[in-house]
């Protein structure tokens, strides 16, 4: 996770586009790894100032940052296309390269290294832009990265959702079967362009949403299943839903709240291994006033009373 970028670059919030490549190549010339062979501080910090730079000096990203809508990273979150979870384009990657690669400047666009001149940063280290394209591991381009959010019953099922990035570019990813929160879908060649080399990957972290009836615990799924006193008491079937929708469950003669059933096989994913679903009985009262119930209750209260639990 990169740090502040202005922090990075040191400059201050309120900086102009001009002092924020001034500090840049400020500091480029000071960490290039050419200037420190085998420095790795200065080799990691040269990378950070680098994202930095990327982040800043794009004008649009610039401002998404200051708005909170992405982080230091450039990472905006997904909600995919076409399902349930809704859609929001996105933007960037790590760094916040983007999709684009040089092809995204001009007015209003990002300022980036072509507003850059590399020959005077990187020149005197040997090698000009080749040098530079060693800094940035071989003038492979950068990968980006994303947070997709998707559905428990999506991540159970597999599917195949799609993203768009700030740049108008999309891609489909495929969520696999018994996907795991946090996993990272990577997507070949799909990343920043290189410079002089191969592209870099997008890699589409997944993030399962909070679903409003399962909640997870491992790979099994529990859940408070209401029943009617007359199902309670006297037993009977009823309709339980699964992720992959509802099936018949019975239920026990004589069942109390806190009961739990189990169904075999119906729960979620966990190294590789599906788990069950927990239902858990919870005794439900009719929403409207029964007289006749009522009058049950009253007549089993005064002939038969017990206490619950003992």
């Amino acid at each position: 996770m990169a740090g502040d970028p202005y922090q990075e670059l040191g400059v201050s919030k309120g900086a102009s586009a001009d002092e924020i490549k001034k500090a840049f190549r400020k500091l480029a010339k000071e960490l290039h790894p050419d200037k420190n062979p085998g420095d790795k501080a200065a080799e990691e910090r040269f990378k950070r100032i680098t994202a930095a730079f990327d982040l800043l000096g794009d004008a649009e990203k610039r401002a998404k940052y200051d708005r909170g809508e992405i982080d230091a990273d450039g990472r905006e979150q997904f909600r995919g296309f076409g399902g349930a979870q809704g859609g929001r384009p996105g933007g960037g990657g790590f760094g916040g390269f983007g999709f684009g690669g040089r092809g995204e400047g001009g007015p209003g666009g990002r300022a980036s290294f072509d507003d850059i001149d590399l020959e005077e940063i990187f020149g005197a280290f040997g090698g000009g832009g080749r040098s530079a394209g060693r800094g940035f591991g071989g003038g492979r381009g950068q990968d980006v990265r994303a947070t997709l959010d998707i559905s428990l019953e999506d991540a159970i099922a597999g599917t195949t959702r799609r993203i768009q990035f700030s740049d108008g570019r999309m891609l489909d990813v495929a969520i696999p079967k018994g996907a795991a929160d946090g996993q990272t879908i990577r997507l070949k060649g799909q990343g920043a362009p290189g410079r002089g080399g191969q592209a870099g990957d997008a890699l589409i972290e997944l993030r399962i949403q909070p679903h409003p009836v399962f909640k997870r615990d491992g790979a099994d799924l529990t859940m408070d299943l209401p029943v009617s006193v007359p199902d309670a008491v006297l037993g009977g079937k009823i309709q339980v839903p699964t992720p992959e929708g509802a099936v018949m469950m019975t239920i026990p003669k004589g069942s109390n709240s806190g009961k739990v059933l189990r169904l075999k096989g119906r729960g979620a994913y966990a190294n590789g291994k599906r788990g069950d679903l927990m239902a858990r009985l919870v005794v439900t009262l009719p929403e409207a006033p029964d007289d006749e119930l009522v009058r049950f209750a009253t007549e089993w209260r005064e002939r038969r009373p017990y206490k619950p639990g003992r």
